[in-house]
């Protein structure tokens, strides 16, 4: 009768679910801590070390070394072993390979490796001191799955390879990220440890730097390392290598090395999506160079693209700039435990200890065993005759065994050994070889007694044989380590300066160094400012420096705002970059107004004015955050526009001129601060048919510099403008007539400032103020800059005297 037992299921799910997790962390996915090895990984070595695939040896089919690997050690599919196998053979997976590949063992693109019938392998060099002196009873063997075979628990690994090449694995309810390290500073990291005990982690990243990748690249900061090594946990961001070329005046960016794991071929067509979808602006081709002389990834830039910007926004939206989240979990004892550095090294250092022990140990058990057989044969010689007679006297071999051990005291080994012996080592030439190695291996034996009774010769063997290995497999450190965990600020990249930024009428921007326009006598005619388009010219010239804000305000009333040094550089006869492509600006809206911000000051206003004459005062701080795709700063009237924008203290006078020549100067107080959005109050009654043109800050030491469309201009003081109550119709400030055309602009101005006028044909021409005659308002001034028929001053821009390097 069955004997039917009755469980919980819950129980039972829950033993047999624990039984499982154990089985994979043990026996699967997690490395030991001992020689960093998972068992698949163990049992590969292992079994090609049976087949002698040394490095010297030829190498033999991959199929054979799986087949032989399946059927010995690890019952699971053939894949499984081949998948490890062919990681240990990549010299971009791994860190210093194990095994020495032969044919098609995948690419770092995410290529596979052949079938394992077409492709070769043998142990590699550095994976012999893995195996080294494991037929010395170094280590455990313990019984295969079926009970026929025994492989090793553990390798003897005489270099520190879990922290060397590194591991990952998932397990259940838990993973394992290690990544590689340049053998050369683990093995001084061990030294260290080796000299004293009481290091701290501090101190051993003196030596070990960090992670050290078979694909290089660049470590940015040291905080993410730091963290890893003090807790066991830690992420550690990595960026490509990337230089920027510069040939005919077009940039372009060249990669040549990538984070650890990232798939190139995914990686460029990355890049390309993000061009397809305009989410990266600027590049115009991409190319993949890579050759058997190294890695060459080619991005080309337009002309008058910020390489550095394009290089940042690519770090940001693809994996040239990853992050390795290092978990350092490994099995201690069995057990699987997060270790810190210190942690893996102690542990390392003590199985090491007893790797040392064991083989002196197995050698001394040999050297007293041949002693022992030496100390029999020197009797033997020493009675030759007694022995050759008994062994003659004697029936049987077993006689003869017998008759030795009891006359001259031998034991069985020594008697069977005097049994074996050729008659050449009766020679005395062959006594005295034997009386030599007896000597010296009396001098083996005490020298291995000694070491066993002494930790302090154990530690100094070890260290010994770690600086061989560093000396024969060291290599240079591939992956650099920058300072600052922080974000590449590009404002580090890119030099103070101040520069001039020109906007069309068509809407083309660009930046330019200050010293592209010299200064001209008044009158002159200017030089070419850029190349255009007949219908465009200049609209908006005015200096600042690379590393301010820049506002940007439409006609519409909306701000945009941009770092200065994103705004690209280009010539003086360049054309520049369409605005759109910068700023996501509507067909219907042009720049009206820009300003230069260095911080957000809660304490600062901007203060508005539109062609209708209409004024609004806000606090700059709401400002602070402007989306890429803009906000809106102030609610137009219809058939409004704005016209101007000033950043003040809330404490000025404001000055408004409209084209027909009046002017009408206020306290700022009039204009109560107002929301983003509002519409804001009259700041000017207009006459009929005139508009509002330009506003300015009043300042009472300097003059209003007032410009015509036709070229002429005067400069007058402030002081002549009395303060009104705003919404007045304002005072008579220049006399308009047909010789000089409508007031197209106007400045504050200093006689140490120099001023920009540009006309409708791009021409730029840069003056000094002091030259500019000063006059009463109702004036008509000189001439500023000569115009022809189908020629008008369009814009005017100030250059401060504080701007003006002597």
């Amino acid at each position: 009768m069955e004997e039917i037992k009755v469980v919980d299921i819950s129980d039972e799910m829950k033993k047999c679910y624990i039984d499982y997790a154990m089985s994979v962390i043990v026996g699967r996915a997690l490395p030991d801590v001992r020689d960093g090895l998972k068992p698949v990984h163990r049992r590969i070595l292992y079994s090609m070390h049976e087949l002698g695939l040394f490095p010297e040896k030829q190498y033999r089919k991959c199929a054979r070394i799986v087949g032989d690997v399946l059927g010995k050690y690890h019952p699971h599919g053939d894949s499984a072993v081949y998948d490890a196998m062919v990681r240990l053979a990549q010299d971009f997976s791994t860190r210093y390979p194990l095994i020495d590949g032969h044919g098609n063992f995948g690419s770092i693109d995410g290529d596979g490796a052949a079938a394992m019938r077409y492709t070769e392998a043998k142990l590699s060099k550095i994976s012999m001191e893995m195996l080294r002196d494991i037929n010395k009873n170094t280590v455990d063997f313990a019984d295969n799955f079926d009970g026929t075979e025994k492989e090793p628990t553990v390798l003897p690994s005489r270099f520190p390879n879990l922290l060397v090449n590194g591991s990952s694995g998932i397990a259940v309810g838990m993973a394992t990220n290690i990544p590689p390290h340049n053998l050369g500073e683990v093995i001084d990291g061990l030294i260290m440890l080796i000299d004293n005990p009481e290091v701290t982690i501090k101190e051993l990243m003196t030596k070990i730097k960090g992670p050290d990748f078979p694909t290089a690249g660049i470590i940015v900061g040291k905080e993410g390392i730091k963290e890893a090594y003090e807790t066991g946990k830690g992420k550690i961001v990595v960026r490509a290598k990337a230089t920027i070329e510069e040939e005919k005046g077009k940039h372009r960016i060249v990669v040549t090395e990538i984070p650890y794991q990232v798939n190139k071929a995914k990686l460029i067509e990355d890049i390309a999506e993000l061009v397809k979808e305009k989410k990266i602006e600027g590049i115009s081709d991409l190319r993949d160079e890579s050759d058997r002389q190294g890695m060459r990834i080619v991005i080309e830039l337009k002309r008058d693209v910020n390489p550095n910007i394009v290089l940042n926004l690519l770090y940001k939206h693809t994996k040239l700039q990853d992050s390795f989240s290092v978990i350092m979990l490994a099995l201690v004892n069995g057990e699987p435990k997060v270790l810190n550095l210190k942690e893996i090294l102690v542990h390392y250092l003590d199985f090491q200890k007893e790797v040392i022990r064991r083989r002196t140990k197995f050698d001394l058990d040999k050297a007293e065993a041949r002693a022992h057989i030496l100390e029999g044969l020197r009797i033997a010689l020493d009675h030759i005759d007694e022995v050759i007679n008994l062994i003659r006297s004697s029936k049987t071999v077993e006689e003869a065994r017998g008759g030795l051990m009891s006359k001259f005291g031998l034991s069985e080994k020594q008697a069977q050994a005097i049994l074996d012996m050729r008659l050449q080592r009766l020679t005395g030439l062959e006594r005295e070889k034997i009386d030599e190695e007896y000597r010296e291996l009396l001098k083996t034996i005490n020298y291995l007694r000694e070491v066993l009774e002494n930790e302090k010769l154990v530690l100094q063997i070890i260290k010994d044989e770690l600086l061989e290995i560093k000396e024969k497999y060291s290599d240079e450190r591939r992956t650099k380590i920058t300072t600052s965990s922080e974000e590449i600020n590009i404002e580090d990249l890119i030099e103070e300066e101040e520069v001039a930024i020109t906007i069309t009428h068509a809407g083309y921007v660009k930046r330019m160094p200050i010293d592209t326009y010299r200064s001209q006598k008044r009158g002159g005619k200017g030089v070419q400012g850029m190349s255009m388009r007949e219908d465009d010219f200049v609209e908006h010239i005015f200096i600042t420096s690379t590393h301010s804000y820049i506002m940007f305000f439409t006609n519409l009333g909306r701000a945009y705002m941009l770092k200065a040094y994103e705004i690209p550089e280009a010539s003086r006869t360049a054309r520049g970059t369409n605005i759109v492509n910068i700023l996501p600006i509507n067909p219907r809206e042009k720049i009206q107004a820009v300003l230069e911000i260095k911080e957000f000051d809660e304490n600062k206003y901007l203060f508005f004015a539109t062609k209708l004459g209409v004024v609004k005062k806000t606090l700059l701080s709401e400002f602070a955050n402007i989306r890429k795709n803009g906000l809106n700063a102030i609610n137009l009237k219809l058939g409004d526009e704005l016209i101007g924008v000033k950043l003040t203290d809330g404490n000025q006078k404001i000055m408004i001129v409209t084209q027909n020549g009046y002017c009408i100067t206020f306290e700022e107080d009039d204009v109560r601060p107002m929301g983003r959005t509002a519409v804001g109050v009259k700041g000017i009654t207009l006459r009929e048919g005139d508009i509002a043109v330009g506003m300015e800050i009043y300042d009472e030491n300097s003059d209003l510099l007032v410009v015509s469309e036709n070229g002429y201009g005067k400069r007058t003081s402030c002081k002549e403008y009395t303060v009104h109550s705003r919404g007045g119709k304002g005072i008579k400030t220049y006399k308009v007539t047909e010789k000089t055309g409508k007031i197209i602009g106007i400045k504050t101005v200093k006689e140490s400032d120099e001023i920009m006028l540009i006309n409708n044909n791009g021409i730029v021409i840069r003056l000094e103020v002091a030259a500019i005659k000063q006059t009463g308002r109702d004036a008509i001034g000189v001439t500023l800059m000569k115009t022809q028929e189908d020629e008008r001053i369009v814009s005017i821009g100030k250059i401060n005297s504080n701007d003006i390097e002597e």
